[in-house]
């Protein structure tokens, strides 16, 4: 695993030269969610979702193989001003993201967190669910979705976005961003988390 201060790096986006940007706030050490993305592989996906990811005060997690470039070239290339405030932690693969969630189990205070996994092929929904603040919302790459026996494993924590009866899938990026907000919902009603007098996202 890649410490997040080394690896705050974008992918491509024409949006100017970071070289011209001010100094960014740290990321927040105290994420709402995290959204974990195994072997994406599109670029603008990914940016998209770092975006949103730092708008709600979430962590975003990158399970290698990436089907693109997160170097620093690409980053100058991209100009995504947010992405030094990305809460950013890459994984070199799904074993290591595995044993890393579960050392931090161990000091999780006073529960762990929870992990759901997003598949159509799954009967619960993402709002038939009482997320906790902390949980862990883990997406599959763009072309076949999450692995088959990994869902199997966890039959109990996999979750849909509810569709029609005749559409397949969302966008990677839609589908991440209706599923924390869906959690930010929950968080809401459950006084976990409030907005301020300018409806900004405050932690109780």
């Amino acid at each position: 695993m890649t410490d997040n201060t080394k690896n705050n790096k974008c992918p491509d986006s024409p949006a100017g030269d970071l070289s011209t940007q001010s100094p960014a706030p740290t990321p927040t050490k105290d994420p709402i969610a995290h959204i974990v993305l195994l072997n994406p592989e599109i670029p603008n996906n990914t940016g998209s979702i770092g975006r949103t990811c730092v708008a709600a005060g979430a962590a975003l997690h990158l399970i290698h193989p990436l089907a693109f470039d997160i170097d620093e070239k690409a980053c100058r290339r991209a100009g995504l001003d947010y992405w030094p405030r990305l809460n950013l932690t890459n994984h070199d693969s799904l074993a290591e993201y595995q044993a890393s969630k579960q050392a931090s189990k161990q000091t999780s205070k006073p529960a762990p967190p929870n992990t759901w996994y997003l598949t159509a092929r799954a009967s619960r929904t993402i709002y038939d669910i009482t997320p906790q603040k902390g949980d862990h919302f883990v997406f599959g790459k763009e072309s076949v979705g999450l692995p088959k026996d990994l869902l199997a494993a966890h039959p109990d924590q996999c979750l849909s976005i509810p569709l029609v009866p005749s559409e397949r899938s969302l966008n990677l990026s839609t589908a991440c961003a209706i599923t924390l907000y869906a959690a930010i919902q929950s968080l809401l009603a459950s006084s976990q988390l409030r907005t301020d007098d300018q409806g900004r996202l405050v932690r109780n």
